[in-house]
């Protein structure tokens, strides 16, 4: 990340800035290991398939490696800030294009609101315990709004620095946590007999140790800042799906073999509702000041993450104010460092508003605004790495390409499995969502107003705006004209 270059115009964002760890780095941040391991793996353990959540991480991890071995091949030829959208509009063409960039859109900037509102409650929670303050959660969401804000105005290297600082602390206090289990209490073998793996909610296991894996996508996203994204994006999310698989793996079995394999969903039920599974464990095995330790670093985690998925959903907005979907604005770059600064304000503005909505209605901010938000982002985003998988598939039977395993066996299989995950995440949103509440189970209905609003605006597009109907998919070759990018028969020949 050393050496960059300051783009020319105000509609281009830094060049030759992320290099694969730095691309590791935003992702592994929106994946936020700390605020998973506290989250996800307990409600997987207590409502999924119990002591074998450990096989539930691994499963997903290699279906992801499977979807990324077509992504690979799709990012060699591909460079471009709008990601899977991307993808969808050069593999299934325009108006599916369009319905996927919607959805990323909703899907991000709503997940992220979410993210704030979680953030705000966690800083009350801590700043309460430790100091006894009573700030509302309202007002420590605005503020990480600010310095937020603050921090993409000084661009995304600035941002990797910090998220590497807060990934290496999180991922540390884990790691000394398993560790621990390991040596003082041992790990148990049995996590990986198949009669543990498939016993229970199977399907909804593998729905949550989805879920940890949200925002590997990103990598895509941050090609046009990347050195050489031809091998760095690639590599990037091939050390990104694997390292989330292993240390989610890992972790989920400390926590099991902590709490023992056959009483494993029993003790994390216990312990659902007031979500302190990992927290007892750590008060067992590192002791209060460690576990003071671990408090205060899931404010970290959940910040890195935010921080991380704000500049993923900046990218989308930039990518559809470039080709005129959304105002050509949203497009502006700070000329200092390329940072997309108005879609940065824009997407910190929606979220302001929502935590206003919500704190002044006096909502609360876990139940209801985490809820609905993170749960709706966390479908649209799921929904979106599937149409991007059928979009590999299709984009190189199109051009018929040879290679089967990499860009039609693999990458199908991928999608499949990905399928079977936004099914399941459908039908189980409720539990993804962490909420019984009737409005917010009716949210998944959104994706059809995505569906038809999407394929409507593109037939408007074709008859009243053919040129910026043209842009969707010229857009795409931007990157090409610079010499970056393949075309498909060259990366056939050099695969």
């Amino acid at each position: 990340m050393s050496s960059s270059t300051i783009p020319e115009g105000r509609s281009a964002l830094a060049k030759n800035v992320l290099g694969v760890w730095g691309i590791v780095f935003l992702v592994l941040a929106a994946v936020a290991p700390l605020t998973a391991t506290i989250v996800v793996t307990p409600l997987g353990i207590a409502v999924g398939n119990g002591g074998g959540m450990v096989g539930a991480f691994l499963i997903m991890m290699v279906v992801l490696l499977l979807f990324a071995v077509g992504f690979a091949q799709m990012s060699k030829i591909l460079v471009h800030a709008g990601g899977f959208y991307a993808f969808v509009v050069k593999g299934l063409g325009r108006p599916m294009g369009l319905v996927a960039g919607f959805i990323a859109l909703i899907g991000y900037n709503v997940f992220v609101a979410g993210a704030f509102g979680t953030m705000g409650f966690f800083m009350w929670l801590v700043t309460n315990t430790f100091f006894g303050l009573n700030v509302p959660w309202m007002i420590w969401s605005l503020i990480a709004i600010v310095v937020v804000f603050l921090l993409s105005r000084r661009g995304i290297a600035v941002s990797v620095k910090i998220l590497m600082v807060s990934l290496v602390l999180e991922v540390a206090i884990i790691l000394v946590m398993d560790f621990s289990v390991l040596f003082q209490s041992g790990f148990s073998f049995e996590v990986f007999n198949p009669s543990i793996v498939f016993t229970g909610s199977i399907g909804v296991a593998l729905l949550f140790a989805a879920t940890g894996f949200l925002g590997f996508e990103a990598t895509a996203l941050f090609s046009e800042e990347a050195k050489n994204p031809n091998r760095t994006v690639p590599r990037a999310t091939y050390i990104a799906v694997a390292f989330i698989g292993l240390f989610a793996a890992f972790t989920a079995w400390a926590i099991i073999s902590a709490i023992g394999v056959a009483t494993a969903q029993a003790e994390s039920i216990k312990h659902l509702s007031s979500g302190d599974l990992v927290f007892t464990i750590a008060h067992k095995y590192l002791g209060d000041a460690l576990l003071d330790v671990m408090m205060v670093l899931l404010l970290v985690s959940i910040f890195a993450s935010l921080l991380a998925l704000h500049n993923a959903a900046t990218r989308y907005l930039f990518a559809l104010g470039r080709v005129s979907i959304l105002p050509k604005r949203l497009s502006h770059t700070r000329k200092l460092n390329g940072a997309p600064v108005v879609a940065a304000s824009v997407q910190l503005a929606f979220v302001a508003v929502v935590i206003l909505v919500y704190g002044v209605a006096g909502l609360d901010p876990i139940a209801v605004l985490t809820a609905s938000m993170v749960g709706f982002g966390t479908l649209c985003i799921l929904t979106l790495q599937m149409l991007a998988a059928a979009s590999i598939v299709v984009y190189f039977r199109r051009v018929k390409d040879v290679r089967l395993w990499k860009t039609l066996i693999a990458p199908g299989l991928g999608g499949l499995g990905l399928l079977v995950i936004v099914v399941l995440a459908i039908f189980n949103f409720p539990a993804v969502a962490g909420s019984d509440n009737v409005i917010i189970g009716q949210l998944p209905w959104l994706l059809l107003v995505v569906l038809a609003g999407g394929l409507w605006l593109a037939s408007w597009l074709r008859r009243s705006r053919p040129g910026t109907y043209a842009a969707l998919e010229d857009d795409l070759e931007n990157f090409d004209q610079l010499g970056i990018g393949k075309s498909a028969t060259d990366a056939a020949k050099t695969a």
